[in-house]
């Protein structure tokens, strides 16, 4: 498939608010991308607006604080797509095609159940959640991150394992935790599966507390995938940096301010991946 052929769907309702960012990094490497409320594709839209999930070869879920965070962070815009979608999303997930869901995107698949899904594409009720970070407020701030995946995440096929990268954090509800009477059960399983992605580091890419890890994720988790490998999640912002312009220390670092930032990885492994399979 040609790159400017493949269709990508961020999908946002009321309280989104990093869906332009979410466009333009899939823009800029010349997919053709899509803002699309989750009305359009329910049919609670004008027949012109109506939207297929199935037209499209990649699904984003971006950042924001869809429908306030009420009840909890994600669980009213994953309820509303369970009631009305949930077949089409298991479809899609099940073919293959990428599904990206980043801060309150992650959140959104915990409660969806397409993570960490170890034995079905959606599980029946969340398998774990994202608390309110160890700190007690909202975390701003520059993030490390080390590539951990062996090979089977379609989002960092390009990104070298063990590679650190820095994507902002903006949250307040990131702490990844699971049942406490089986986290260290289900950490171990991720990493079996190899679907953990990354882990937060400090600079010098050793595993470190706060600041390094800001929300007191259990083992410094930041992104999983699924088992295979097409979905994933991410607390902090790839988008945030797809230009080297777009990090806090370009200034004191010199170099080319347009030259790739450390996210653009994320989006060129998923295009290239699509580019090839489909």
């Amino acid at each position: 498939m040609k790159l400017e052929d493949i269709k990508v769907c961020v999908l946002r309702i009321e309280g989104t608010n990093c869906e332009e960012e979410a466009y333009q990094a899939f823009k800029m490497l010349g997919a053709r991308p899509e803002k699309v409320h989750l009305k359009q594709l329910l049919g609670r839209s004008s027949p012109e607006m109506r939207r297929d999930l199935d037209d499209y070869q990649v699904l984003m879920f971006p950042g924001g604080f869809s429908a306030g965070d009420y009840v909890r962070a994600g669980a009213i815009f994953a309820a509303r797509i369970k009631s009305g979608l949930s077949a089409d999303l298991e479809n899609f997930v099940s073919s293959g095609r990428p599904v990206l869901g980043v801060c309150n995107g992650f959140q959104i698949l915990v409660e969806l159940g397409l993570l960490p899904s170890f034995d079905e594409v959606i599980s029946e009720e969340p398998q774990s959640a994202l608390y309110t970070n160890v700190s007690g407020r909202f975390e701003c701030r520059p993030t490390y991150l080390k590539h951990e995946n062996h090979g089977k995440s379609v989002f960092t096929s390009l990104l070298p394992r063990g590679e650190v990268v820095m994507f902002p954090s903006a949250h307040a509800e990131g702490n990844l935790r699971f049942p406490r009477e089986k986290e260290r059960e289900i950490v171990d399983r991720l990493e079996d599966n190899d679907q953990v992605v990354f882990r937060y580091v400090d600079p010098d890419g050793e595993y470190a507390g706060y600041p390094w890890c800001p929300n007191g994720a259990v083992s410094n988790i930041a992104g999983v995938c699924n088992p295979e490998g097409n979905v994933l999640g991410l607390m902090p912002h790839p988008e945030r940096v797809m230009c080297r312009y777009q990090h806090p220390d370009w200034t004191r670092t010199g170099g080319d301010p347009g030259a790739p930032g450390d996210g653009r990885v994320v989006f060129s492994s998923v295009l290239d991946h699509v580019s090839k399979r489909f």
